[in-house]
Order: structure tokens, then C-alpha cells, then sequence
């Protein structure tokens, strides 16, 4: 049987059409998770989301907002009971966001012990320039049993991603990772097992326009190329990946 495709963290809300995006996905079958950056963006997200097979929405607060939008954790904590998928959250420590590193710890260790607390979350979290202080924070406060993390274009080295796994998390990988000599010597060191697949659409880009859900067919197809397999299998090693971090042996994504 052909394995349906995976895109694990992407973001239709920023699409034109955030209903048509949702619909495209639904119709090609792309098990899609949509991640939103301030929890005001949630309920609508979830609304179009909650009926479909395919497309589930994730509860965020993005490390890059959060110097004008820490204030919205209290909104994000209200929504949390109702939500298995929470980001896009963790820490960006670039240039542009580093005076907010401080508060954008804060803020993540909030969500961290948020979702030890109420167990069961699925986890998809951006560690720009910081993923040691990224894992410092999930070894502190979310143990392995009370959720799981999926560490989303993670860009750290070796030894952090050793740890990472270590740690139990998962890493998505899109093509754009793979577009340079450390890229692939990092995503070839992920451990197999530990690997799904995502777009960051729209911020991603593929034959000169913004990539979607389906694009994740190229990352399969680069997964494969890198690692010495075939797509069809490597796509099958991801469908499985996904029912592991789900801790479910159905249906991926299913609530």
C-alpha cells in the first residue's frame, strides 16, 4: 500500500485562501499539521480543521511575537484543554529577536509545563540559534511521558541533535534543509527513526513560487537520495514515525 504523505508543520492560515489551502491538502490526502503564531488565530484555524481526515491545527505562540504578544499566554492557556497540537512556539535567538530572548524563555517554559500538566500534547517547536536553550527547557519541564516534541527546521549541530534525540524528540525536515553541505551532513545524522517531513509553507520555496502542502513530495524524494532509499520506502518510514509520535497505531493525526 502507498503511504500517504506527511507535512508536519506548515502554515495555511498565511495562504490567501486559508479554506481552499485546507481543502488542497484534504483533497490530495497530505496528512497536514497548520501551526499558528498567536492564539487569536486558533479558533478559526480549529473550526476549519476539527471535521477534516487529513489537516489538524496546532495552538502556537511564536517566538517571534512574543515580545508584542507575551500577554496572549493567558489566551493560549484558556484554549489549551482543547487542543492535542500546540506551536509554532519555542525561541529564536537571531539578530532580530534576541533582546527578547529572556522573555521568550519565559514564555516557552510556560507552554512546556502547561502541557506536562495536562499530558498528551504533540509538540512542534522552532530553536533558531538556540537549541541548547530549547532542550535545556524540555529536559527541565516536559519529561518524555507527558508529551512529545517535534523539533521543527532544526539547525543545531550534531552533538545537540544527539542530545535532542536523546531527549525523545522527533525532527521535521523540508527540502530547504537539504540545500547545503552541513544541511544534509546534519539531516543524514538524524536518527531514522526520529524523522518526519514538513514544508514551513509558505515560507519555503519550490520552481520560484511559495511552496504548499504537496511539495512535501521533494523532501520524501531528497530524504531518500540522502539516506540511500526509496522514496516509496522512506515514505513509509515516515507514515510510521508519525503513528509512533502519536503514540497510536491508527489512522495519523487522528484526535
Amino acid at each position: 500500500m502507498k503511504a500517504a504523505l506527511v507535512d508536519f508543520h506548515c502554515h495555511l492560515d498565511l495562504f490567501p485562501d486559508l479554506a481552499s489551502a485546507i481543502s488542497a491538502a484534504e483533497t490530495a490526502g497530505i496528512y497536514t499539521l497548520t501551526v499558528t503564531t498567536t492564539p487569536r488565530a486558533w479558533p478559526r484555524n480549529y473550526d476549519l480543521t476539527r471535521k477534516t481526515k487529513y489537516i489538524r491545527a496546532a495552538l502556537g505562540l511564536h517566538p517571534q511575537l512574543v515580545a508584542e504578544r507575551s500577554a496572549e499566554i493567558k489566551l493560549w492557556e484558556e484554549y489549551l484543554p482543547h487542543a492535542r497540537y500546540v506551536g509554532e512556539v519555542g525561541i529564536d535567538a537571531g539578530p532580530q529577536y534576541y533582546r527578547s530572548v529572556d522573555l521568550q524563555k519565559e514564555i516557552f517554559a510556560t507552554i512546556l509545563r502547561k502541557c506536562a500538566e495536562t499530558g498528551g500534547k504533540v509538540l512542534t517547536v522552532h530553536s533558531v540559534r538556540a537549541a541548547t536553550a530549547v532542550l535545556d527547557l524540555i529536559e527541565s519541564h516536559l519529561p518524555r511521558h507527558r508529551g512529545q516534541v517535534v523539533l521543527h527546521w532544526f539547525t543545531g549541530s550534531k552533538s545537540e541533535a544527539r542530545r535532542a534525540a536523546d531527549l525523545g524528540c522527533y525532527f521535521s525536515v523540508n527540502a530547504a534543509m537539504m540545500r547545503n553541505e552541513r544541511g544534509c551532513g546534519l539531516v543524514a545524522a538524524l536518527p531514522s527513526d526520529r524523522l518526519l517531513t514538513e514544508t514551513d509553507a509558505p515560507f519555503t520555496r519550490a520552481d520560484n513560487r511559495s511552496t504548499s502542502p504537496s511539495d512535501v513530495k521533494a523532501t520524501v524524494e531528497a530524504l531518500a537520495a540522502l539516506r540511500r532509499e526509496t522514496p516509496e520506502n522512506m515514505a513509509h518510514m515516515i507514515s510510521s514515525n508519525l503513528r509512533a509520535v502519536l503514540g497510536d497505531a491508527g489512522a495519523p493525526l487522528d484526535d
